[in-house]
């Protein structure tokens, strides 16, 4: 109807084309083929106008449809970038918890490996405890056997300090006094044994009493000059050894 009152031409062959293919692509994308009728002016205006407003509808949904690929496309780069910096904290947060479960792992691994120890510690204390027992039970009576005989061997002591007193020994005489004193007493021994045997012989003096009393008498002044002598050389070996 515009078209008309424009005064264009309804049959102009450019506008009957562009009608024409406009039905084509629109019965085309329906998947069917455009029916027969007759192209009369007023037909051709209308389906002019509806290609016109078509077309411009078409070029519209473009525009709208290009804008939304392009928001589409920055939303999805926006989206992909914020994914990115996600996933790149994710990873960062699953190599730390990889890293502390790591940690983790090798101190049970070790705690478990120091239980196993101090089981085996611990076994080897029990199956040792009744050797110790038995060793400790010895000792202490090895102990008591110590004791008794320590005290036996303070008595014993105490017995032979006694019988040193009553003797005479004093700490001045010392072994070497005791050894000189006996050679002195070896030699004083050897020196009187002629003298007891003289005076053994006098069981056999003669009748004469007065001679054989002279002769005990010279005798037992020997004897006694021995003894003086012997006397002498124990006091003489104690002043040396003082």
């Amino acid at each position: 109807m515009g078209d008309l009152i424009s005064g264009a031409d309804p049959l102009d062959p450019a506008r009957i084309a562009e009608v024409k293919s406009w039905l084509a692509s629109q019965f085309d994308a329906a998947g069917k083929d455009v029916p027969e009728f007759e192209y009369t002016p007023r037909s051709i205006a209308h389906l002019h106008s509806l290609a016109t407003a078509s077309q411009a509808k078409t070029q519209a949904a473009g525009i709208v449809a290009a804008d939304f690929r392009q928001k589409a496309a920055e939303y999805r780069s926006q989206a992909m970038g914020d994914i990115s910096l996600r996933k790149t904290g994710v990873e960062e947060k699953r190599a730390k918890v990889q890293k502390e479960s790591k940690i983790l792992l090798d101190y049970t691994r070790k705690a478990i490996a120091r239980l196993t120890y101090l089981k085996r510690t611990l076994a080897q204390l029990e199956d040792d405890v009744a050797p110790c027992e038995a060793q400790m039970e010895n000792w202490n009576t090895n102990l008591a056997i110590m004791v008794s005989k320590e005290r036996q061997y303070l008595q014993q002591y105490s017995n032979y300090k006694a019988m040193l007193n009553r003797v005479g020994y004093t700490p001045e005489i010392s072994h070497g006094v005791l050894v000189e004193m006996a050679e002195h007493r070896k030699d004083l021994e050897k020196k009187t044994r002629p003298i007891l045997d003289t005076l053994r012989s006098y069981q056999d003096l003669p009748p004469d009493k007065a001679l054989a009393a002279l002769a005990i008498e010279d005798k037992k002044r020997q004897y006694a000059a021995a003894e003086k002598h012997l006397e002498d050389v124990l006091q003489s070996a104690l002043a040396t050894s003082e």
